[in-house]
């Protein structure tokens, strides 16, 4: 048989260690929800579109691939054709953003 001191000592830690982790939980609930990954560009066009608007618009780093450039602007490009629903100004502004990212410029026809 243990004695009451010990008995006693491991209920109040019990209790203990549950209060700290009820004041845990509850401060974890009550935490302001924050988006950690923005899915899309927001904000307005700038009027000459630099290889960073670039890169927000299609979700990419500034220097990748002209893999991933492709597979980017056919993901964003399908979600706003405007076949389907979407702008003819976001189009633009989507095959914009690839040429600038690909290096092409306007006027420019040179092919990578």
């Amino acid at each position: 048989m243990e004695s009451p001191l010990v008995i006693g000592t491991t209920v109040a830690a019990a209790a203990m260690g549950g209060r700290y982790l009820i004041a845990a939980w509850q401060a974890f609930k009550a935490r302001p929800s924050v988006p950690r990954i923005r899915r899309f560009y927001e904000g307005g066009f700038e009027q000459v579109m630099t290889r960073r608007e670039a890169a927000l618009i299609l979700g990419v780093r500034e220097r990748v691939v002209l893999e991933k450039i492709k597979e980017a602007h056919r993901r964003v490009m399908v979600a706003n054709h405007p076949d389907s629903g979407g702008s003819h100004y976001l189009a633009s502004k989507i095959n914009e953003a690839k040429d600038v990212l690909m290096g092409r410029t306007k006027g420019s026809h040179s092919m990578f």
